[in-house]
This record gives structure tokens, C-alpha cells and sequence, in this order.
């Protein structure tokens, strides 16, 4: 009999791992049109259905995406069941190669201020992940930002800060509270003002870019899309 348990969690090692080398090599350019680690559906509180994500997705030519509903898997089964379908019936390269990895975003409590901690590539079917998952916000010690990060790990995936400029306190503080609890990379590149065209800000970038490298964090990016259309916020 296989170990299911077993296969899918050594499938999320390898997914971990492949998506630590993307983030590696992720820059100021490469959201939104290479890369997008952040964005909603309307399986939380975002506009766009999966699979019309997932055709803006291959429309745009992105090589890796993933999903980060607020506390929910849904849109990123309902987009894999998309695009394992599509894959069944067309030839095209930029269907066959796009990427997508597990996501969620999580609130979580850091130095006594709400924080988003988004987690990646980690075992969906892992109980770890079990309390980050139920369509709400976790609650007492669940809600710990050391607990978050300790179970996405746990679950064979990379924890990140997301915009990290964003708080009531500074990044400065959070992102060394962070580092002092594990967490794997920071959302490096993030849009704060809200540009269209969608641009990452140039300066919380340099801030940002700077206190990872100090860190030695991985970088990341994404959208953060809530509206309609990928390539914006709103």
C-alpha cells in the first residue's frame, strides 16, 4: 500500500525547494508579468474566480503563481483542477510551464500588532496547517506569529512576512522579530501606493531590500491583488 502521507509530503519538500530557488532569483521586475506570490479570489475576499485567475495567469505568460486566500486552500484546488484540465486538452508551453505552488495567508499577532504572514509550497493534507485553514482567522496561541511560521515550516513550506512596510510598527522591528523566529524571506517587492500600472515602490523596496540582505531572507512579490485583473491591486 503507498504512503500517501509520505508521497505528499515529500512532493512538498520538493516544491519547497524548487520555490526557494524561484525566490532567489526574484528582482524588482519580476511582478507582475514573470512572477506573482500574492494575490485573492473570491474564495476569500478577492474578485477574481480561480480559473479566470489562472487564464489572466497564462495570458500574461507568468512562469510561477500562487494563490493566497485568507485562511483557505479552495481557490488553489479549484485553479489546479483548472489547469490540470486545461493541460488534458491543449498543447501550448505557457500552460505546460507555468507553476503553481500552495498558498495562504495568514494573520497572525508580532511585537503586539496584526501581521500577515504568507506561507508557500507547504503539504496541504499536513495537520500542521490545519488550524491556518479554516476560513477564519486563528485565535490565541495558533495566532502567534512564532506558531505560524513553526507550522508552515513543519509542513515542509517557506514562511514570509508580507509587506513588511505596512504596520503599525516598523519594519526594521518586525522584520528582525521575524528572523529571530525563522521565518524563510520577506515580501521584498510590493506595491504600498497602489500604481497603475502596477510597479513595486521604490522606496519601502530599497528599505526592504536592504533589511533582507542584512538578514539573509529570501525576497519575494506579488500583486496582492483583490480587483478583477492581476495586473492591479484593486
Amino acid at each position: 500500500m503507498v504512503n500517501l502521507v509520505g508521497v505528499s509530503s515529500t512532493r512538498a519538500a520538493q516544491d519547497a525547494l524548487a520555490l526557494r530557488r524561484v525566490f532567489e532569483t526574484v528582482h524588482f521586475e519580476s511582478c507582475p508579468t514573470t512572477y506573482n506570490f500574492h494575490f485573492h479570489t473570491v474564495c476569500s475576499d478577492g474578485q477574481l474566480t480561480p480559473a479566470i485567475a489562472m487564464q489572466q495567469a497564462i495570458a500574461i505568460g507568468l512562469s510561477g503563481l500562487a494563490i493566497t486566500d485568507h485562511h483557505t486552500l479552495d481557490g488553489y484546488y479549484q485553479a489546479q483542477t483548472w489547469l490540470a484540465e486545461r493541460r488534458a486538452t491543449r498543447t501550448d508551453a505557457t500552460t505546460h510551464n507555468l507553476r503553481l505552488w500552495t498558498g495562504v495567508e495568514v494573520t497572525s499577532k508580532l511585537l503586539g500588532v496584526d501581521v500577515h504572514i504568507l506561507g508557500y509550497a507547504f503539504d496541504p493534507t499536513s495537520p500542521h496547517m490545519s488550524p491556518y485553514l479554516q476560513r477564519h482567522a486563528p485565535d490565541f496561541a495558533d495566532a502567534r506569529a512564532a506558531q505560524v511560521i513553526q507550522c508552515i515550516q513543519a509542513a515542509g513550506g517557506l514562511a514570509v512576512l508580507a509587506h513588511p512596510a505596512r504596520y503599525r510598527r516598523s519594519p526594521e522591528d518586525l522584520i528582525a522579530a521575524s528572523v529571530d523566529l525563522g521565518i524563510d524571506g520577506v515580501e521584498t517587492y510590493y506595491a504600498y501606493d497602489h500604481p497603475k500600472p502596477w510597479r513595486p515602490s521604490p522606496k519601502q523596496t530599497e528599505q526592504i531590500q536592504r533589511l533582507s540582505s542584512k538578514h539573509g531572507l529570501l525576497n519575494t512579490c506579488g500583486t496582492d491583488t483583490h480587483g478583477p485583473n492581476l495586473l492591479q491591486r484593486i
